[in-house]
């Protein structure tokens, strides 16, 4: 199955280029700009449409002409959107973003949506998680999160989080998950070792990226195999990095994808081959300019397979 139901953020994104990041109280004139549909879950579903899955992506936008844009770039690029949130007039969440041109390195203000309160909206997303193959949640929007990862335990749909960061959620969601994918930044409270945290939580599988560095696994009953290994890296192909936004989120977005086609949580025998299929796509996100630039070169070697 490749369809993958992804609950979460989406922002807008205004996006410039700069030969040098500007210090504060700097004034630097942009090489170039962009505004696009942002956000980890949005931008892991553009990945999903992107290596040839099918991403419904449940979120919270409103009526505003911003949410309109943002809805229509996803749209655009082979995304189904459902909007929780469809009458609010206010803005939605906004990022502004300055990346490096020499070596794509970015700076992003944001302004997400933890002060929204989105309706749960269980009966929907039980229903949405039936027909799916996987889903993939980044910890923004907790009802909707929290009902979504409940319908796929009862059912048996693997569950996938984006662990950027630490969330006041991540208490109730993460013995829901199966598939705990972490920033080299994420830590979880009061644990020295947060991959041995999360599987003394019930999680079967860690990974953990950083940034060009190898990506690092671990699996744990009842996934983990007698014998082993259980454990390992999967080194990343350098590439020239010309545009780092979103890259984890593009990552998030593959690994979804394959774990949607794979039908069951991944074991040691699937995950390596998991984590360098989505290795190869975030290698082509960062070596392009721009938050859709990657996309087409994406789709052609996915039509060529």
């Amino acid at each position: 199955m490749r369809d993958v139901l992804l609950v979460g953020l989406c922002t807008v994104d205004l996006v410039q280029w700069v030969t040098e990041l500007p210090a504060p109280g700097d004034k630097v004139q942009s090489a170039g700009m962009n505004v696009a549909a942002g956000g980890p879950a949005a931008n892991a579903a553009v990945a999903v449409a992107a290596a040839g899955g099918r991403p419904t992506l449940v979120t919270a936008l409103g009526r505003h002409p911003l949410a309109a844009l943002a809805r229509a770039d996803l749209e655009e690029c082979g995304v189904r959107v459902i909007d929780l949130d469809p009458s609010r007039a206010e803005p939605p969440a906004l990022s502004a973003v300055a990346v490096r041109e020499s070596d794509g390195e970015r700076t992003v203000v944001s302004r997400n949506a933890s002060a929204l309160a989105v309706p749960a909206a269980a009966d929907l997303l039980e229903d949405l998680v039936a027909g799916a193959g996987a889903l993939l949640l980044d910890g923004h929007h907790p009802r909707p999160a929290l009902a979504a990862a409940g319908a796929a335990r009862v059912r048996g749909v693997p569950v996938v989080l984006d662990a950027g960061s630490w969330k006041r959620v991540l208490d109730e969601l993460l013995p829901l998950v199966d598939v705990c994918a972490c920033s080299a930044a994420f830590a979880v409270p009061g644990a020295h070792d947060p991959v041995a945290a999360l599987h003394g939580l019930g999680i079967p599988v860690v990974t953990r990226t950083d940034g060009p560095r190898p990506v690092r696994w671990s699996c744990a009953p009842p996934v983990a195999v007698a014998g082993g290994p259980n454990t390992g890296a999967e080194p990343v192909t350098p590439v020239p990095a010309r545009d780092t936004l979103g890259a984890g989120d593009v990552w998030h977005g593959v690994l979804a994808l394959g774990v949607a086609c794979l039908g069951r949580v991944p074991g040691p025998a699937e995950l390596p081959s998991l984590i360098r299929a989505a290795n190869d796509v975030a290698g082509l996100r960062v070596s392009h300019v721009g938050p859709r630039a990657w996309v087409a070169p994406v789709r052609d070697r996915e039509e060529t397979r």
